[in-house]
C-alpha cells in the first residue's frame, strides 16, 4: 500500500511523459525550429543595416557630388567615406538654423516668406507645409500624442487612430458635440489614411504610445502592445 501511494504522490511519471513529448521532434523538425529561430534573429538585425546603408548610399550620392573637388576627402583617399554627405547634411542644417537664429536671418526670412505670399500657388503650398513641419517639430505640440479607438468604417467594427488636435475654426461650430481630429492610418502604410472629425465622446482613449500604435499599425496587429498597468 504504502509503495502504491509514493507512485500516486510521485509527479515523475508526468515530468517523463512532458520530457517524452518534447523529444518527438525529428531531426528534420529541429533543423526547421533551428533555422526558424535564426531567420527571426537575423532578419531584424539584417534589413535594419541593409536599409541604413541605402539611405546613407542615397544621401551620398545627392550631396557628395555638390562639394568641391578639392575640398572633397573621396579625390585624397584610396577608398570612400560612407556618411560623408549625411555628416554635411546635418552641419548644413545646423548652420542655417544657427543663422536664422540671427536678426539677419530673420529679416531675411521674413523678405523671403514676404516675396513667397505674392505667389497665388506657391504661398498656398508653403503655408501648408510650413504649418505641418511646425506642429510636428514643435516641442510642446500634442499632434499624434494619443492613441484612440472608435467604430469606424461602420458601428461595430473598430479601428487605431491618433489625435493630432482639437477641432476649431468652421469645423466645430458645424457641429454642437465637441470634436477631436483624428488621423486613420492604412495598413501597412501608416503614412497614407483618413482624417476624421468625431466627437469626443465617441472615442475611446488607449494607454500605449504613438510607438506602439505605429507598430500595431504597421504589423497589421501581429505585434499587440502588453497592456500598461
Amino acid at each position: 500500500m504504502s509503495d502504491q501511494k509514493s507512485q500516486t504522490d510521485n509527479p515523475q511519471p508526468k515530468a517523463d511523459e512532458e520530457g517524452h513529448d518534447a523529444g518527438k521532434l525529428t531531426f528534420w523538425g529541429r533543423i526547421r525550429t533551428y533555422f526558424l529561430a535564426g531567420v527571426l534573429v537575423t532578419a531584424p538585425i539584417s534589413i535594419t543595416v541593409y536599409l541604413t546603408w541605402v539611405f546613407l548610399q542615397f544621401v551620398d550620392n545627392k550631396i557628395t557630388p555638390l562639394i568641391p573637388v578639392e575640398y572633397n576627402p573621396n579625390t585624397y583617399l584610396p577608398f570612400s567615406l560612407p556618411g560623408l554627405g549625411l555628416i554635411i547634411a546635418i552641419f548644413f542644417f545646423i548652420i542655417v538654423g544657427w543663422f536664422a537664429r540671427n536678426v539677419m536671418g530673420r529679416m531675411l526670412i521674413r523678405i523671403s516668406e514676404y516675396i513667397v505670399d505674392r505667389m497665388p500657388v506657391i504661398r498656398t503650398l508653403y503655408a501648408a507645409i510650413k504649418q505641418i513641419f511646425e506642429t510636428v517639430m514643435a516641442s510642446k505640440s500634442q499632434a499624434f500624442r494619443e492613441v484612440v479607438m472608435l467604430e469606424y468604417p461602420r458601428k461595430g467594427v473598430y479601428s487605431i487612430g491618433f489625435v493630432t488636435g482639437r477641432s476649431k475654426g468652421e469645423v466645430q461650430e458645424a457641429t454642437k458635440n465637441e470634436t477631436i481630429n483624428v488621423f486613420v492610418p492604412t495598413t501597412p502604410n501608416p503614412t497614407s489614411g483618413y482624417l476624421l472629425f468625431v466627437p469626443k465622446k465617441e472615442l475611446i482613449y488607449l494607454d500605449m504610445s504613438v510607438e506602439e500604435g505605429v507598430k500595431l499599425v504597421v504589423s497589421a496587429g501581429i505585434i499587440t502592445p502588453e497592456r500598461h498597468k
